[in-house]
C-alpha cells in the first residue's frame, strides 16, 4: 500500500487542489479537503469542478489500489447540496469488479456528515503495473 500510496503523492492536480490522502486499502479509498475562497465558483460556494476533483482522486485511489493501472471510462456526479466552507470528505467504495471493469461509488459529505454529492465512476482495468 505504502507503494501505492506514493504514486498518488505525485499528482499535482490533487496536491493543487489541497486533496489529502486520509486512508486507502483495496477498493476503498478516504480523501479530503479543506474549502477555501480559491475553490468557490462566482456565488460564493464549492465550485463543482473542485468537488468533483475531490471525488475522482477518491475514485482514481481506490480503482487503482490493487497495484495496477485502472483508468476511468465513465463518470457522473450528483450534486446535493452547496458547500462554501469547512473540510469536504470523500470515501470511494468498491461495487463490484473484475478482470477488466471495475465499478465504484463515492459519496462526498460535510464535516456534519451531510452528502454534498454522490460519484459513480466506471474503470477499465489494465494489466500493467502502477509506476512505483
Amino acid at each position: 500500500m505504502e507503494k501505492i500510496k506514493a504514486v498518488f503523492k505525485h499528482d499535482r492536480f490533487a496536491e493543487r487542489a489541497g486533496i489529502e490522502l486520509v486512508s486507502m486499502a483495496e477498493g476503498r479509498a478516504v480523501v479530503q479537503m479543506r474549502v477555501t475562497p480559491e475553490h468557490w465558483n462566482g456565488l460564493g460556494s464549492a465550485h463543482g469542478g473542485a468537488i468533483f476533483t475531490l471525488a475522482d482522486f477518491a475514485f482514481a485511489v481506490a480503482s487503482n489500489s490493487y497495484g495496477t493501472v485502472a483508468v476511468a471510462v465513465n463518470v457522473s456526479i450528483t450534486y446535493q447540496k452547496a458547500v462554501a466552507a469547512g473540510v469536504l470528505r470523500a470515501e470511494a467504495r468498491e461495487i463490484s469488479k473484475n478482470h477488466k471493469l471495475g465499478t465504484y461509488t463515492v459519496a462526498i459529505t460535510d464535516e456534519q456528515g451531510e452528502i454534498v454529492a454522490l460519484f459513480q465512476g466506471l474503470a477499465y482495468r489494465k494489466n500493467e503495473k502502477l509506476p512505483v
